[in-house]
C-alpha cells in the first residue's frame, strides 16, 4: 500500500514551493527552460514539476512511496544534507552507526537524488575554535539567526561541548546578575561533571574565593587602577633608555593630572 506524502518537512516544503512557482510561471506562458534560469533549477527538476500535476505526486512515490530499508533514516539524511553534508560516503557511514544495515549503493543512489532535486549553493566554511568560543561566550540575543542554528546543531553532535556551553552560561549569569553567593554551588556542579578543561578554571576559583565571590557580589571594581597600571607601563615603554627616574615621575604625576 503506497504510503501518504509528506505533510510536513524542509524537503516537502521545498517542493511545493518549487512546484507553485513553475505552475505560477507555466501559466503566465513562460517556457521550461527560462523558468529554471529563474528559479535556478536544473532543466529535469523543472520538467518532472512541470508534468506533475500536484506537489503531492512527487512527495509519494520516488520520495516516499516505496518501501525502502533506508526509509527509517531519511529525515536524518535529509537534516544532514539541509545542514550542508552532501558527501555519500560519509553519509552511508553516519547512517550506518545509527543502525542502518543496508548497502552503500541505495545511500548513493537517494543522496544523487536529494542532489538533483534540492541543489545546494556553495558548501559554507565550518565555524573554526574562534567561532564557536564567540558564540558560546557571547549573549544569545546578540546571536543571528544563522550563527544560533549553527551552534545548535554543533552542539547537539557533542554532548561534552553541550555541557560546557551550560555551564559556561551559568557563569555569565553569576557576572551579569552580581550573584556571587551561587558561585560554590557553580563550582560543585563544575566539579561533578566530566569536563577536565573547566575543573582547571574552577579550581583557580577557589584559590582566591573570597576575592572572586567580592568581584562578583560588589558594584566596585579595580578598573580605575588596572587603567592607571596600564598607563604608567605605557610611559615606561616610552621613556626606556631616553631618561633618568626624575623625569619618568614628572610624566607619571602630569599623567595623573590628566596633563599627558
Amino acid at each position: 500500500m503506497p504510503s501518504a506524502p509528506r505533510t510536513t518537512g524542509r524537503l516537502s516544503d521545498r517542493v511545493r514551493e518549487q512546484h507553485t512557482a513553475v505552475h505560477t510561471l507555466l501559466n503566465k506562458g513562460v517556457g521550461l527552460r527560462t523558468i529554471g534560469r529563474e528559479l535556478g533549477l536544473a532543466r529535469n527538476t523543472v520538467r518532472r514539476l512541470a508534468h506533475a500535476a500536484s506537489a503531492d505526486e512527487l512527495l509519494v512515490g520516488r520520495w516516499t512511496g516505496r518501501t525502502s530499508i533506508l526509509d527509517p533514516h531519511k529525515p536524518y539524511l535529509h537534516q544532514r544534507w539541509a545542514e550542508g553534508c552532501t558527501v555519500a560516503r560519509r553519509l552511508f557511514e553516519e547512517v550506518r552507526e545509527h543502525g542502518y544495515t543496508g548497502g552503500e549503493s541505495i545511500v548513493k543512489k537517494y543522496v544523487a537524488q536529494l542532489r538533483e532535486a534540492f541543489p545546494l549553493g556553495p558548501p559554507r566554511k565550518a565555524p573554526s575554535v574562534r567561532d564557536v568560543t564567540g558564540w558560546l561566550t557571547r549573549h544569545p540575543d546578540r546571536l543571528t539567526d544563522d550563527q544560533a542554528q549553527r551552534l545548535k546543531a554543533i552542539l547537539a553532535r557533542c554532548p561534552a561541548l553541550d555541557r560546557t556551553a551550560d555551564h559556561v552560561r551559568a557563569f555569565a549569569e553569576l557576572m551579569n546578575n552580581r550573584q556571587g553567593r551561587d558561585l560554590g554551588q557553580w563550582i560543585n556542579g563544575v566539579q561533578s561533571d566530566d569536563l577536565p578543561a573547566l575543573h582547571t578554571f574552577a579550581t583557580g576559583l577557589g584559590q582566591d574565593l573570597d576575592a572572586v565571590v567580592a568581584g562578583l557580589s560588589l558594584r566596585y571594581s579595580s578598573g580605575a587602577v588596572e587603567g592607571h597600571n596600564n598607563k604608567i607601563k605605557m610611559l615606561k615603554r616610552q621613556m626606556f633608555g631616553r631618561a633618568n627616574f626624575d623625569l619618568l615621575r614628572k610624566r607619571v604625576l602630569l599623567a595623573a593630572r590628566g596633563r599627558s
